[in-house]
Protein backbone atom coordinates (compact mmCIF):
# COMPACT_ATOMS: atom_id res chain seq x y z
CA UNK A 1 0.00 0.00 0.00
CA UNK A 2 1.78 3.51 -1.44
CA UNK A 3 2.18 6.09 1.51
CA UNK A 4 -0.52 8.32 0.47
CA UNK A 5 -3.42 5.28 0.86
CA UNK A 6 -2.02 4.95 4.47
CA UNK A 7 -2.71 8.62 5.98
CA UNK A 8 -5.81 8.52 4.04
CA UNK A 9 -6.71 5.36 5.72
CA UNK A 10 -5.68 6.48 8.80
CA UNK A 11 -7.30 10.38 8.40
CA UNK A 12 -10.80 8.53 7.62
CA UNK A 13 -9.90 6.12 11.27
CA UNK A 14 -9.88 9.72 12.89
CA UNK A 15 -12.35 11.34 11.24
CA UNK A 16 -14.84 8.57 12.87
CA UNK A 17 -13.32 7.96 15.95
CA UNK A 18 -14.07 11.87 16.49
CA UNK A 19 -17.41 11.58 15.28
CA UNK A 20 -18.19 8.60 17.35
CA UNK A 21 -16.71 10.90 20.11
CA UNK A 22 -19.22 14.05 19.07
CA UNK A 23 -22.23 11.42 19.28
CA UNK A 24 -21.46 9.98 22.88
CA UNK A 25 -20.99 13.42 24.36
CA UNK A 26 -24.51 14.44 23.12
CA UNK A 27 -25.88 11.39 24.60
CA UNK A 28 -24.42 12.45 28.07
CA UNK A 29 -25.20 15.71 27.32
CA UNK A 30 -29.02 15.15 26.91
CA UNK A 31 -29.35 12.27 29.75
CA UNK A 32 -28.36 14.94 32.43
CA UNK A 33 -30.70 17.49 31.06
CA UNK A 34 -33.12 15.34 31.23
CA UNK A 35 -32.38 13.74 34.68
CA UNK A 36 -32.29 10.33 33.34
CA UNK A 37 -30.64 7.44 35.39
CA UNK A 38 -28.29 5.77 33.47
CA UNK A 39 -25.98 2.73 34.02
CA UNK A 40 -22.72 5.19 32.65
CA UNK A 41 -24.38 7.76 35.10
CA UNK A 42 -24.64 5.91 38.53
CA UNK A 43 -21.30 6.41 39.97
CA UNK A 44 -22.07 10.19 39.53
CA UNK A 45 -25.62 9.57 41.41
CA UNK A 46 -24.03 7.85 44.51
CA UNK A 47 -21.60 10.31 44.56
CA UNK A 48 -23.86 13.23 45.01
CA UNK A 49 -25.92 10.95 47.23
CA UNK A 50 -22.96 10.50 49.37
CA UNK A 51 -22.68 14.96 49.77
CA UNK A 52 -26.59 15.62 50.40
CA UNK A 53 -26.25 12.81 53.51
CA UNK A 54 -23.00 14.64 54.60
CA UNK A 55 -24.48 18.09 54.46
CA UNK A 56 -27.95 16.73 56.25
CA UNK A 57 -25.97 15.55 59.38
CA UNK A 58 -29.70 15.85 61.53
CA UNK A 59 -30.94 13.35 59.25
CA UNK A 60 -31.39 10.28 60.91
CA UNK A 61 -29.58 7.18 58.83
CA UNK A 62 -32.00 4.91 56.86
CA UNK A 63 -31.79 1.67 54.99
CA UNK A 64 -33.35 2.77 52.40
CA UNK A 65 -31.48 3.65 49.26
CA UNK A 66 -31.84 7.39 48.47
CA UNK A 67 -34.10 8.25 45.60
CA UNK A 68 -33.29 9.77 42.04
CA UNK A 69 -34.58 13.18 43.44
CA UNK A 70 -31.40 13.40 45.59
CA UNK A 71 -29.44 15.54 43.02
CA UNK A 72 -27.83 18.38 44.92
CA UNK A 73 -25.94 18.71 47.88
CA UNK A 74 -27.31 22.33 48.49
CA UNK A 75 -30.48 21.66 51.19
CA UNK A 76 -33.25 23.11 50.56
CA UNK A 77 -34.20 26.89 51.86
CA UNK A 78 -36.21 27.00 54.99
CA UNK A 79 -39.71 27.53 54.98
CA UNK A 80 -39.80 28.97 58.25
CA UNK A 81 -40.91 32.56 58.78
CA UNK A 82 -40.92 33.25 62.66
CA UNK A 83 -38.22 35.96 63.82
CA UNK A 84 -36.13 34.94 66.47
CA UNK A 85 -36.56 38.22 67.67
CA UNK A 86 -39.67 41.06 66.88
CA UNK A 87 -40.07 44.57 67.11
CA UNK A 88 -41.89 46.28 69.96
CA UNK A 89 -45.15 47.26 69.19
CA UNK A 90 -46.76 49.24 72.55
CA UNK A 91 -50.20 50.53 73.28
CA UNK A 92 -52.29 51.53 76.36
CA UNK A 93 -55.56 50.71 78.43
CA UNK A 94 -57.20 52.34 81.41
CA UNK A 95 -58.19 49.76 84.32
CA UNK A 96 -61.31 50.10 86.00
CA UNK A 97 -61.56 47.98 89.13
CA UNK A 98 -65.25 47.44 90.14
CA UNK A 99 -66.06 49.22 93.75
CA UNK A 100 -66.77 46.97 96.61
CA UNK A 101 -68.48 48.25 99.65
CA UNK A 102 -67.38 51.56 100.50
CA UNK A 103 -63.75 51.59 98.71
CA UNK A 104 -63.28 54.75 95.68
CA UNK A 105 -62.66 53.02 92.30
CA UNK A 106 -59.27 51.86 91.91
CA UNK A 107 -58.58 53.69 88.32
CA UNK A 108 -55.12 53.30 86.74
CA UNK A 109 -53.33 53.23 83.34
CA UNK A 110 -51.01 50.00 82.00
CA UNK A 111 -48.87 50.13 79.01
CA UNK A 112 -48.77 46.87 77.42
CA UNK A 113 -45.85 46.10 75.12
CA UNK A 114 -46.43 43.02 72.37
CA UNK A 115 -44.51 41.54 69.82
CA UNK A 116 -45.18 43.52 66.50
CA UNK A 117 -44.00 42.86 63.02
CA UNK A 118 -41.15 45.44 61.51
CA UNK A 119 -37.41 45.66 62.12
CA UNK A 120 -36.31 44.05 65.18
CA UNK A 121 -35.02 47.09 67.81
CA UNK A 122 -37.90 48.90 66.25
CA UNK A 123 -39.92 50.13 69.33
CA UNK A 124 -43.11 51.82 68.50
CA UNK A 125 -46.90 52.42 70.00
CA UNK A 126 -49.57 50.76 67.65
CA UNK A 127 -47.58 48.50 65.50
CA UNK A 128 -49.45 45.68 63.88
CA UNK A 129 -49.14 42.75 66.09
CA UNK A 130 -47.21 39.21 64.75
CA UNK A 131 -50.02 36.99 65.01
CA UNK A 132 -48.12 33.91 62.89
CA UNK A 133 -46.34 33.17 66.13
CA UNK A 134 -48.57 33.92 68.94
CA UNK A 135 -50.18 33.53 71.35
CA UNK A 136 -47.33 34.66 73.59
CA UNK A 137 -46.75 34.11 77.23
CA UNK A 138 -47.78 37.10 79.08
CA UNK A 139 -45.35 38.98 82.21
CA UNK A 140 -46.69 41.86 84.33
CA UNK A 141 -44.09 44.12 85.40
CA UNK A 142 -44.60 45.65 89.28
CA UNK A 143 -41.92 48.75 89.53
CA UNK A 144 -40.51 50.53 92.25
CA UNK A 145 -42.20 52.68 94.57
CA UNK A 146 -42.52 56.51 93.27
CA UNK A 147 -40.69 54.96 89.73
CA UNK A 148 -42.39 55.13 86.58
CA UNK A 149 -42.18 51.52 84.66
CA UNK A 150 -40.52 53.01 81.56
CA UNK A 151 -37.58 53.70 83.49
CA UNK A 152 -37.06 50.17 83.18
CA UNK A 153 -37.93 50.47 79.28
CA UNK A 154 -34.53 48.62 78.45
CA UNK A 155 -35.82 45.34 80.14
CA UNK A 156 -39.66 45.39 79.25
CA UNK A 157 -38.36 46.08 75.25
CA UNK A 158 -35.99 42.89 75.90
CA UNK A 159 -39.12 40.68 77.22
CA UNK A 160 -41.00 41.77 74.60
CA UNK A 161 -38.23 41.27 71.46
CA UNK A 162 -37.90 38.06 72.97
CA UNK A 163 -41.94 37.14 72.46
CA UNK A 164 -43.50 37.72 75.51
CA UNK A 165 -46.88 40.36 76.24
CA UNK A 166 -45.46 42.50 78.48
CA UNK A 167 -47.55 44.65 80.68
CA UNK A 168 -46.40 47.47 83.16
CA UNK A 169 -48.59 48.81 85.70
CA UNK A 170 -48.76 52.63 86.84
CA UNK A 171 -51.06 51.44 90.45
CA UNK A 172 -52.66 53.78 92.09
CA UNK A 173 -51.00 56.66 94.57
CA UNK A 174 -47.52 54.42 94.27
CA UNK A 175 -45.96 56.17 90.96
CA UNK A 176 -45.82 59.53 89.82
CA UNK A 177 -49.30 60.44 88.40
CA UNK A 178 -51.82 63.03 88.83
CA UNK A 179 -52.40 62.54 92.79
CA UNK A 180 -51.43 64.48 95.10
CA UNK A 181 -49.08 62.97 96.40
CA UNK A 182 -47.40 59.08 96.58
CA UNK A 183 -48.31 56.67 99.67
CA UNK A 184 -45.81 53.58 100.04
CA UNK A 185 -48.53 51.90 101.92
CA UNK A 186 -51.01 51.58 99.32
CA UNK A 187 -48.85 48.53 97.62
CA UNK A 188 -51.03 46.47 100.19
CA UNK A 189 -53.62 46.96 97.24
CA UNK A 190 -51.42 46.22 94.52
CA UNK A 191 -51.40 42.24 94.87
CA UNK A 192 -55.97 42.91 94.02
CA UNK A 193 -54.39 45.88 91.47
CA UNK A 194 -52.11 42.89 89.67
CA UNK A 195 -54.86 40.07 89.39
CA UNK A 196 -57.39 42.44 88.11
CA UNK A 197 -55.29 43.11 85.38
CA UNK A 198 -54.44 39.56 84.23
CA UNK A 199 -58.05 39.00 84.50
CA UNK A 200 -58.64 42.58 81.85
CA UNK A 201 -55.71 41.09 79.48
CA UNK A 202 -57.11 37.92 78.79
CA UNK A 203 -60.75 39.28 78.44
CA UNK A 204 -58.50 41.52 75.87
CA UNK A 205 -57.41 38.72 74.55
CA UNK A 206 -60.72 37.07 73.99
CA UNK A 207 -62.01 40.13 72.26
CA UNK A 208 -62.13 40.11 68.61
CA UNK A 209 -62.52 44.00 68.15
CA UNK A 210 -59.41 44.85 70.31
CA UNK A 211 -55.51 44.80 69.21
CA UNK A 212 -54.28 42.26 71.37
CA UNK A 213 -57.00 39.84 70.25
CA UNK A 214 -55.26 36.46 70.23
CA UNK A 215 -51.91 37.46 71.49
CA UNK A 216 -51.92 36.76 75.05
CA UNK A 217 -51.42 32.64 76.41
CA UNK A 218 -53.64 32.38 79.13
CA UNK A 219 -51.88 28.91 80.46
CA UNK A 220 -48.50 31.19 80.43
CA UNK A 221 -48.64 34.21 82.74
CA UNK A 222 -45.09 35.33 84.57
CA UNK A 223 -44.46 38.20 87.37
CA UNK A 224 -41.55 40.65 87.37
CA UNK A 225 -41.12 43.21 90.17
CA UNK A 226 -37.98 45.47 91.35
CA UNK A 227 -37.64 46.77 94.70
CA UNK A 228 -41.23 47.03 95.83
CA UNK A 229 -42.81 46.27 92.89
CA UNK A 230 -40.87 42.73 93.61
CA UNK A 231 -42.71 42.47 97.09
CA UNK A 232 -45.62 42.82 95.18
CA UNK A 233 -45.20 40.08 92.90
CA UNK A 234 -43.88 37.86 95.59
CA UNK A 235 -46.61 38.55 97.49
CA UNK A 236 -48.77 37.49 94.23
CA UNK A 237 -47.09 34.42 94.26
CA UNK A 238 -46.18 33.02 97.50
CA UNK A 239 -48.49 34.99 100.15
CA UNK A 240 -51.78 33.06 101.44
CA UNK A 241 -53.07 36.75 101.11
CA UNK A 242 -52.82 37.14 97.29
CA UNK A 243 -51.94 34.23 95.79
CA UNK A 244 -52.97 34.08 92.14
CA UNK A 245 -52.46 30.57 90.98
CA UNK A 246 -52.76 31.26 87.28
CA UNK A 247 -49.19 32.56 87.41
CA UNK A 248 -46.68 30.21 86.95
CA UNK A 249 -43.22 31.57 87.43
CA UNK A 250 -42.07 34.82 89.33
CA UNK A 251 -38.58 36.96 89.08
CA UNK A 252 -38.37 39.11 91.97
CA UNK A 253 -35.71 41.83 91.29
CA UNK A 254 -33.96 43.35 94.59
CA UNK A 255 -37.59 42.74 96.18
CA UNK A 256 -38.30 41.20 99.95
CA UNK A 257 -40.95 39.74 101.97
CA UNK A 258 -43.40 42.29 103.69
CA UNK A 259 -45.14 42.00 106.71
CA UNK A 260 -47.55 44.78 105.55
CA UNK A 261 -49.10 41.66 103.67
CA UNK A 262 -51.53 40.01 105.93
CA UNK A 263 -50.77 36.35 105.28
CA UNK A 264 -48.00 33.87 105.42
CA UNK A 265 -44.96 33.08 102.43
CA UNK A 266 -44.72 29.85 101.65
CA UNK A 267 -47.21 27.34 102.95
CA UNK A 268 -48.72 26.39 99.53
CA UNK A 269 -47.92 25.56 96.52
CA UNK A 270 -43.78 25.80 94.57
CA UNK A 271 -44.31 28.33 91.69
CA UNK A 272 -40.69 28.59 90.55
CA UNK A 273 -38.69 31.73 91.30
CA UNK A 274 -35.63 33.66 90.32
CA UNK A 275 -34.35 35.71 92.66
CA UNK A 276 -31.64 39.04 91.62
CA UNK A 277 -29.69 40.60 94.21
CA UNK A 278 -27.74 43.49 93.80
CA UNK A 279 -24.50 42.73 96.13
CA UNK A 280 -23.77 46.83 97.05
CA UNK A 281 -27.90 47.10 97.37
CA UNK A 282 -27.08 48.66 101.14
CA UNK A 283 -29.73 51.17 101.52
CA UNK A 284 -33.39 50.29 99.98
CA UNK A 285 -33.29 46.35 99.96
CA UNK A 286 -30.28 45.10 101.86
CA UNK A 287 -29.17 41.99 100.91
CA UNK A 288 -30.47 39.59 103.94
CA UNK A 289 -33.96 40.59 102.14
CA UNK A 290 -33.48 39.05 99.08
CA UNK A 291 -31.36 36.08 100.68
CA UNK A 292 -34.10 35.65 103.75
CA UNK A 293 -36.75 34.66 100.69
CA UNK A 294 -34.64 32.60 98.86
CA UNK A 295 -33.74 30.79 101.63
CA UNK A 296 -37.59 29.87 102.86
CA UNK A 297 -38.71 29.46 99.17
CA UNK A 298 -39.11 25.81 98.05
CA UNK A 299 -37.51 24.76 95.01
CA UNK A 300 -37.30 25.00 91.91
CA UNK A 301 -35.48 28.48 92.64
CA UNK A 302 -32.58 30.21 91.59
CA UNK A 303 -30.30 33.26 92.79
CA UNK A 304 -28.78 35.19 90.71
CA UNK A 305 -26.19 37.82 92.60
CA UNK A 306 -24.79 40.72 90.57
CA UNK A 307 -21.51 41.53 91.68
CA UNK A 308 -21.29 44.95 93.17
CA UNK A 309 -24.32 46.41 91.34
CA UNK A 310 -26.46 48.73 93.78
CA UNK A 311 -30.71 48.94 93.90
CA UNK A 312 -31.41 50.02 90.15
CA UNK A 313 -27.75 49.97 88.32
CA UNK A 314 -28.65 46.12 87.13
CA UNK A 315 -32.00 46.78 85.73
CA UNK A 316 -32.57 50.39 84.48
CA UNK A 317 -28.95 51.85 82.48
CA UNK A 318 -28.31 50.32 79.50
CA UNK A 319 -24.76 47.98 80.31
CA UNK A 320 -23.62 44.52 81.22
CA UNK A 321 -25.19 44.30 84.14
CA UNK A 322 -28.86 44.58 82.53
CA UNK A 323 -27.56 42.71 79.97
CA UNK A 324 -27.29 39.61 82.22
CA UNK A 325 -30.57 40.21 84.03
CA UNK A 326 -32.70 40.36 80.57
CA UNK A 327 -30.57 37.14 79.28
CA UNK A 328 -31.22 35.23 82.70
CA UNK A 329 -34.57 36.05 82.93
CA UNK A 330 -35.84 35.20 79.36
CA UNK A 331 -33.92 32.09 79.87
CA UNK A 332 -35.94 31.62 83.09
CA UNK A 333 -39.23 32.37 81.73
CA UNK A 334 -38.48 30.27 78.69
CA UNK A 335 -37.54 27.35 81.37
CA UNK A 336 -40.97 27.50 83.04
CA UNK A 337 -43.44 29.09 80.61
CA UNK A 338 -42.85 27.63 77.70
CA UNK A 339 -40.79 24.58 78.75
CA UNK A 340 -38.00 24.51 76.03
CA UNK A 341 -35.45 21.96 76.57
CA UNK A 342 -32.18 23.79 76.97
CA UNK A 343 -33.16 26.85 78.69
CA UNK A 344 -32.15 26.18 81.90
CA UNK A 345 -28.71 25.20 80.82
CA UNK A 346 -28.96 28.61 79.25
CA UNK A 347 -30.02 30.45 82.28
CA UNK A 348 -26.75 28.81 83.95
CA UNK A 349 -24.48 30.20 81.41
CA UNK A 350 -26.09 33.70 81.41
CA UNK A 351 -25.56 34.27 85.31
CA UNK A 352 -22.53 32.93 85.37
CA UNK A 353 -20.01 35.90 84.36
CA UNK A 354 -16.49 36.24 86.15
CA UNK A 355 -16.71 39.85 87.93
CA UNK A 356 -20.55 40.06 87.12
CA UNK A 357 -22.93 37.59 88.03
CA UNK A 358 -23.15 34.50 89.79
CA UNK A 359 -26.36 31.99 90.04
CA UNK A 360 -26.78 29.17 91.92
CA UNK A 361 -29.89 26.43 92.77
CA UNK A 362 -28.78 25.64 96.23
CA UNK A 363 -30.89 24.87 98.94
CA UNK A 364 -30.22 27.47 100.64
CA UNK A 365 -27.09 30.50 100.34
CA UNK A 366 -24.64 31.94 102.97
CA UNK A 367 -26.72 34.07 105.52
CA UNK A 368 -25.49 37.97 105.68
CA UNK A 369 -25.18 39.75 108.84
CA UNK A 370 -28.14 42.96 108.87
CA UNK A 371 -31.64 42.80 109.03
CA UNK A 372 -34.44 43.18 106.47
CA UNK A 373 -36.70 46.18 107.16
CA UNK A 374 -40.22 45.68 107.57
CA UNK A 375 -39.79 41.54 106.79
CA UNK A 376 -42.33 39.58 108.57
CA UNK A 377 -40.82 38.67 112.28
CA UNK A 378 -39.81 34.65 112.04
CA UNK A 379 -42.26 32.22 113.64
CA UNK A 380 -40.34 29.95 116.39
Amino acid sequence: MSPQRRRRRVNVRRRRFIAVLVLFTVVVLSARALGANLPFMRSSTTSTSSSTSSTASTTPPTSTPPTSTATTSTPPPSTSTTPTSFAVGLTSLVITEPVTGSTTPRVFPVTVRYPAEGTPGLVQAGLAPYREAGPYPLLVFSGGFDLSPEIYAGLLDAWTSAGYVVASPNYPLTTPGPHAAVLRTDIVQHPGDLSYLITTLLAEDSSSEEILHGLVNSQEIGVVGQSDGGDVSLAAVANTCCRDPRIGAAVILSGAELSWFRGTYFTSGATPLLVAQGTKDLKFNPVPCSVTLYNEAPAPKYYLSLINQTHLSAYVPAGPARSVVATTTIDFFNAYLRHQPGALAAMSSAGTDSGLATITSASSVAPVKGACPLAPVPVG
